[in-house]
């Protein structure tokens, strides 16, 4: 993900990027399943605009999630609410190969993936109002004060997820990270057009449907604690 400078509203948005590209190796089982299965469930950021409704053969609430790590908690949740449709988007190919291989065994026909930068996504290949929901889990903190203009929620982010996002469509995002925490409300409190699920200033509740990530697992055990802020497209 390409994250833009804090404030940098007016402006193209800056290639900082949110992410490091991490090394890891691909299991067999990883490696097959990006062979076998990338032609059903893989989306190329150079095919450009996509209909959902087309990629998915239906009409349903569409939901997308940015970094979805390994994919396991991106998996449960289209297994658990198959009305709904999904798209991940994530950088690790370890991870897309985990989810393909574990998307085939379940044999899930609700779930695609795009392995890109998210950024290049949103603006290339996501039809604006089209997204019930966007999902944002423990994004890299970029913990260090002298490392804050590397998170990916930033004024200029909101407003371009508010444009893919319908009326009514809700930005969820979490963190075991206090001060993220803080930094995202500060960014969405200024955000125009969006108003917090919980009310002014208000933190929501881990909703029932959102599983425990293996990031919160981690947080947990350090003796952090977990943040989730809803916000929601008002205009």
């Amino acid at each position: 993900m390409t994250a833009p400078e804090n404030g940098d509203e007016a402006k193209p948005m800056r290639k900082i990027r949110s992410f490091v590209l991490r090394a890891g190796r691909m299991t067999e089982g990883q490696q097959r399943a990006m062979d076998d299965a990338w032609p059903k469930y893989g989306l190329n950021l150079c095919d450009g605009r996509i209909d959902p409704a087309e990629v998915f053969g239906r009409e349903a609430p569409l939901v997308l999630e940015i970094g979805f790590g390994m994919g396991d908690s991106m998996i449960e949740m289209a297994k658990d609410q198959p009305e709904k449709n999904y798209i991940g988007i994530e950088v690790h190919t370890p991870g897309v190969g985990r989810l393909l291989n574990n998307a085939t065994e379940l044999g899930l026909e609700n779930i695609r993936v795009y392995r890109e930068d998210a950024i290049e996504v949103l603006a290339d290949c996501i039809p604006d109002g089209s997204l019930d929901t966007l999902q944002l889990f423990f994004p890299d903190p970029w913990h260090k004060k002298r490392h804050h203009k590397r998170r990916i929620v930033q004024p200029a982010f909101a407003q371009s997820i508010r444009k893919k996002l319908k009326v009514g469509g809700v930005f969820h995002m979490a963190t075991d990270w206090e001060n993220y925490a803080e930094h995202m409300m500060e960014v969405m409190n200024a955000a125009e057009g969006y108003q917090n699920v919980a009310g002014d200033s208000q933190y929501s509740p881990q909703p029932e449907w959102r599983p425990v990530t293996k990031f919160q697992k981690r947080g947990e055990r350090l003796g952090h604690g977990v943040w989730d802020l809803m916000f929601e497209r008002i205009s």
